[in-house]
C-alpha cells in the first residue's frame, strides 16, 4: 500500500512537522490523501505512528545531555532523600506523571481516534481552531518564567493538553503543549523544551503500540524502516531550527501558515479534489 518513494515523502513530512506547531498528523493525512493512500486504513494509521519513533529518536539524540542529567538525578533521588529536593529529580517524575492523561485518553477514545475523527474535515477545522488558541497564548502569555520555574501543575496541564491533538488531528501536539506552556507564563524556549520532553514517552508509546497494525497489515517492513530513518534525519534538523527560531520570534508565522493550510484544505475537500 505504501511504497518506498511514498515512505520517503511521508518521512520528510513527519520529520518537518512533528515538533513544529503545525500538526504532523494533519500534514501526514493531507499528504496521504494527495498520494492516494487511504487515511483511515489501520495499517496506514500504524505506519504514521511508527515513523514518529524516528522523530522521537532525534529528540533523544539532540537532548542526550539533558536526558542523561534528568536520568542521573532521578536515579540518585530513588536512593537519596536529599537528592529528591533537586529540581531535575522532580522534573523527571513530572514528565512521567504528565504522560498518564494522554495514555488513559488514548485507550478510552481509541475507536473515535481511528474512526470518525480520522477525517480531513476534522483536520482542517482543527488546524484553524488550534491557530486561534496559539495566537491567544502567544499574545497574552507573560513569558516571565524559565524552565527552572516549571512546577507539577505546569507539567500536568501541558501534558494533558496533548489530548487535544489526540482527539482533533490537526490541532497539533506541539502546538497544544507549547500554547499551554505559554498560557502558564513560561517563556517560548521553556515552553518549547517542555513540549519536547513530554513528547518522548507519549510518542514512543504510541509508536510501539501501533507497531502491530503497521506490520500486520499491507505495509512492507522496508518502507516502514525507510520512513522512520528519513523522519529521524529531518526531525533532528527541525528541532535545532525551532529552538533557535523561538528564542527570537513569536509564533505568528506558524499561526498564519496553519490558517492558510486549513482554509486550502477545506477548499480542496469542498471541490472534491480530496476525499475525507
Amino acid at each position: 500500500m505504501i511504497d518506498i518513494g511514498q515512505s520517503v515523502i511521508l518521512g520528510v513530512v513527519e520529520g518537518l512537522t512533528e515538533f513544529l506547531p503545525v500538526s504532523s498528523t494533519g500534514h501526514l493525512k493531507i499528504a496521504e490523501g494527495l498520494l492516494g493512500i487511504p487515511v483511515d486504513d489501520q495499517s496506514v494509521v500504524g505506519f504514521t505512528a511508527v515513523i514518529q519513533v524516528g522523530a522521537i529518536a532525534a529528540v533523544l539524540v539532540y537532548f542526550f545531555r539533558d536526558i542523561a542529567r534528568f536520568a542521573g538525578a532521578w536515579g540518585r533521588g530513588l536512593v537519596n532523600a536529599e537528592a529528591r529536593q533537586e529540581h531535575d529529580y522532580k522534573f523527571s517524575w513530572w514528565v512521567i506523571l504528565a504522560t498518564i492523561p494522554i495514555v488513559v485518553a488514548g485507550l478510552l477514545f481509541q475507536s473515535l481516534v481511528k474512526g470518525p475523527l480520522a477525517s480531513l474535515w476534522v483536520v482542517a477545522a482543527s488546524l484553524i481552531g488550534g491557530s486561534v488558541v496559539m495566537w491567544l497564548a502567544d499574545r497574552f502569555g507573560t513569558g516571565r518564567r524559565a524552565e527552572a520555574d516549571v512546577t507539577l501543575p505546569d507539567a500536568m496541564l501541558v501534558g494533558s493538553s496533548q489530548i487535544l491533538a489526540l482527539l482533533f488531528p490537526g490541532f497539533s501536539r506541539s502546538g497544544a503543549t507549547i500554547s499551554t506552556g505559554l498560557l502558564r507564563g513560561l517563556d517560548r524556549v521553556a515552553a518549547t523544551r517542555l513540549s519536547f520532553f513530554l513528547s518522548i514517552p507519549a510518542l514512543t508509546g504510541a509508536g510501539l503500540y501501533e507497531l502491530k497494525d503497521a506490520l500486520g497489515g499491507s505495509i512492507d517492513v522496508v518502507p516502514l524502516v525507510v520512513g522512520t530513518v528519513v523522519s529521524f534525519a529531518v526531525a533532528y534538523g527541525a528541532i535545532a531550527w525551532l529552538l533557535k527560531f523561538v528564542a527570537g520570534h513569536t509564533f505568528t508565522a506558524f499561526v498564519v501558515y496553519r490558517v492558510i493550510v486549513g482554509v486550502a484544505l477545506l477548499g480542496l475537500l469542498g471541490a472534491g479534489v480530496l476525499h475525507s
